[in-house]
């Protein structure tokens, strides 16, 4: 069955950075969409970056400029680096597989598998 993995969050001080792991299984990877989100106590679940299939890209814009999106397809892994981390970054943070054909979507209702979340604490 599928499964998703994500390790890699932890505690910063504002201005640093950190890398989130999502080791993926039980599926051809890069076949389908995948994507990162984060979710604050008593927020929605908010789409970070998504990569399709063919490398497309795409990032929030709250991402754009300090989040990188990345994979390695031989480990069967997704990446997201994050530099310059704000209080406000501070969330559980998730990575999902849409295995739907189409575009990659920004919703996480769009999404139909997730992993259990990596936890990112960000202090002033």
């Amino acid at each position: 069955q599928v499964q998703l993995v994500e390790s890699g969050g932890g505690s910063v001080q504002a201005g640093g950075s950190l890398r989130l792991s999502c080791a993926a299984s039980g599926y051809a990877y890069s076949s389908t969409c995948m994507g990162w989100f984060r979710q604050a106590p008593g927020k929605e679940r908010e789409w970070i970056s998504c990569i399709a299939p063919d490398g497309r890209i795409k990032y929030a814009d709250s991402a754009k400029g300090r989040f990188t999106i990345s994979q390695d397809s031989a480990k069967s892994t997704l990446y997201l680096q994050m530099n310059s981390l704000e209080p406000g970054d501070a969330a559980m943070y998730y990575c999902a597989l849409d295995t739907s054909a189409g575009p990659c979507m920004e919703y996480h209702a769009y999404y139909n598998y997730w992993g259990q979340g990596t936890q990112v604490t960000v202090s002033s």
